[in-house]
Formats: C-alpha cells, sequence, structure tokens
C-alpha cells in the first residue's frame, strides 16, 4: 500500500487504477466541467486547479460563459481534492464554516466567485469513462513523473440548475455535460492543444482531445490523445504512438487533427477566430500565481467524420465545439495586442 502510494504521488497510475482519486504529491490537479445548452446555444465552463505551493495549497478558480462573453477568475488560499474519488474544493481561505468558492463532484458542481459570478448546477444520467483499464492518457498513465496527465471522465450526461453570469441569469434543464481532469509535476507543459464538443445533432455524440510535449527525465514526445463518443455509445480512443498516432496541426484559429488505429479512422477540422478567444489563467503552482497562457474558444465551429475500415461510421457537425491552443508566452502576447493587462491576481499571501 505504502509503494503505490508513492507511486501515485508521481502522477501516475496503474492499469485497472481509479484516476479519479487524487494524487497527493503532484503540483497540480485540475478539475473542468462544461455545460452545453444547444437549444438556447448557451455554453459555460468551469475549472479548478487544487495547486500545492511551498508553503501551502491554493486554488485557481475561473467561470466562463458564451454567448455573453462573461469571464470572472481567481487565484485563492486553500484547496482539497478526494483520495477516495472525484472531488475538490477550491477557496477555502481560512474562516471555518465559509463555504469554498468552488466545490464540484460526480453528482454536483456549485461556484461562488460573487454576486454576478455564480453557478449551481446537478448532473444525472451520466456516462462515464467506459475504459476500465486505462484512462484517456492511456499507456502514458503508467508513467511516472510526466508534466501532465488527461483524463476526460465524463462523457456526457444532464445538467440542471442556474448560472448567474455577468448581468444575466440562466436556467439549465438537462443540457449536456462533459468533465475531465489534469495533472502533472509542474501543473502545464510549455505547449499545448485541446478541444471539446458536444450539440451534435445526435445528443449522445461527444468528442474530445488533448496534446501538448509530455516530458519526464529524458523522455520528450509530442503526444495527442483523441476521444469520441458515437452517437451509438461506442467510445474509440486513439494516440497511442506507433499503433494508433494522431497527427495534429494547430494555430490560434484551426485546429486539424487526424488518428488511426484498431481499423478507425478519425478526421477533424476546427476553426475559431483570434478574436473571441477568451484568455484563461494557468497556475505557476509554486510561485502562488497564475499567468495568462491559454487562449480558448467556448464555441467554435467543429466537423467529425469517422470511418471504420474505409467504411464512413459517423459525420457530426457543431458550432458549439470548446477549442484551446495554450502556451506560457502566447496568451500573454494576446492581451497585449488587444490592450489589456496581462497581469492575473495572485493567490492572498495571508497564512502562506
Amino acid at each position: 500500500m505504502i509503494l503505490l502510494q508513492k507511486y501515485r504521488s508521481t502522477g501516475a497510475d496503474l492499469p485497472f487504477g481509479d484516476p479519479l482519486r487524487a494524487h497527493p504529491g503532484v503540483a497540480m490537479e485540475g478539475y473542468f466541467w462544461r455545460i452545453t445548452d444547444p437549444d438556447t446555444g448557451r455554453v459555460i465552463i468551469a475549472l479548478c486547479g487544487a495547486n500545492q505551493g511551498p508553503r501551502r495549497s491554493w486554488a485557481t478558480i475561473g467561470l466562463a460563459s458564451w454567448p455573453n462573453g462573461f469571464l470572472r477568475t481567481e487565484a485563492m488560499a486553500g484547496a482539497w481534492t478526494d483520495p477516495k474519488g472525484l472531488g475538490v474544493e477550491g477557496g477555502l481561505g481560512d474562516s471555518p464554516g465559509v463555504p469554498a468558492a468552488f466545490e464540484g463532484n460526480e453528482r454536483r458542481l456549485r461556484v461562488n466567485l460573487g454576486a454576478d459570478a455564480k453557478l449551481d448546477l446537478e448532473f444525472h444520467d451520466l456516462n462515464p469513462w467506459p475504459h476500465r483499464a486505462l484512462g484517456g492518457s492511456s499507456v502514458f498513465q503508467m508513467v511516472p513523473g510526466l508534466n501532465q496527465y488527461w483524463h476526460p471522465w465524463l462523457l456526457g450526461g444532464k445538467a440542471s440548475g442556474t448560472a448567474t453570469v455577468g448581468e444575466e441569469t440562466w436556467d439549465f434543464e438537462n443540457a449536456q455535460v462533459y468533465g475531465e481532469k489534469n495533472w502533472g509535476r509542474e501543473g502545464f507543459p510549455e505547449s499545448w492543444w485541446w478541444g471539446q464538443a458536444q450539440g451534435f445533432a445526435e445528443p449522445g455524440a461527444c468528442v474530445a482531445f488533448a496534446g501538448g510535449v509530455v516530458t519526464s527525465g529524458r523522455m520528450r514526445v509530442e503526444v495527442t490523445g483523441l476521444v469520441v463518443k458515437l452517437p451509438d455509445g461506442r467510445v474509440l480512443r486513439l494516440g497511442n504512438p506507433v499503433i494508433s498516432p494522431v497527427r495534429t496541426c494547430t494555430s490560434d484559429e484551426k485546429w486539424q487533427l487526424s488518428g488511426r488505429g484498431y481499423g478507425w479512422q478519425v478526421e477533424i477540422i476546427g476553426t475559431a477566430p483570434l478574436d473571441e478567444a477568451f484568455v484563461l489563467p494557468v497556475p505557476l503552482p509554486g510561485e502562488h500565481r497564475n499567468i495568462p497562457g491559454d487562449l480558448e474558444h467556448l464555441a467554435g465551429e467543429l466537423e467529425v467524420s469517422v470511418r471504420r475500415f474505409g467504411r464512413h461510421v459517423w459525420t457530426g457537425r457543431t458550432s458549439l465545439a470548446a477549442l484551446e491552443h495554450g502556451s506560457l508566452t502566447r496568451a500573454e502576447s494576446e492581451l497585449r495586442r488587444r490592450g489589456l493587462d496581462p497581469t492575473l491576481p495572485s493567490a492572498p499571501p495571508v497564512g502562506f
């Protein structure tokens, strides 16, 4: 048991392990939910990075919505992750009895970043990750000490509740929900790309991908994991080098992926204008501060085509795709181009 705990503290998980459980010892464990309501065209994302600094834990918290373009991000003292399953609390502060600013688990999500930035949702009819042996990082989940691991644990379900985003209050009834985790020894790689899409004509379909430069010691490899949940419920995962490689070409406005393996062929093209991208925070865990590092679109165009041994299986299109291009320097440059202050708030130093 002690050896397993030490192994998981590196960020790694054995086959048939549970990547939903917290990995004590990693610098950052991130939790992300995305709500898509095709009937209204509304999208909300909520994120919480549970960061471990040299003196205590702190949290990167964000809430953003489309089409009203609302964004609120905070760096707050105190974070907790569940060692028994999927669960996070962020912004605990030092006052006993005061609810956390962010609370999320498999069935509930609550965010309170002020009177104009609130979210309260319950989830049901969930479609969790179906492959028991390996998670979204596949064989890489067994490699200790990677700078990044990824697991899309929730590939669909229904979300109901309310959100206050800016001057608007939205009601959700059976909206589509997606959830994922990412964690690692440094928080984020030096560059990465990501996407997630629902809102297809077939409500059960879901697409997610995540890629970047993965490092551990002298190992350095560019990897993209690609997951497609087909309308009939089948889930395929591509992205293992040699066996099921995914070729990726990304920019700030275009994402092209081509994956092959196990008889499957998947082609994805996503587009979104740079001027509509949100600039989201990336934590520097050891420095107790966030920096702008993530250009993310909440509602881009995406088309996915799936074939099996050359025969057409499914083609899906959506205008509500999340598309992301991340870099620890690129997003700051974009903020300056827009004439905005690139400085993000640091976690409160009190009690550190």
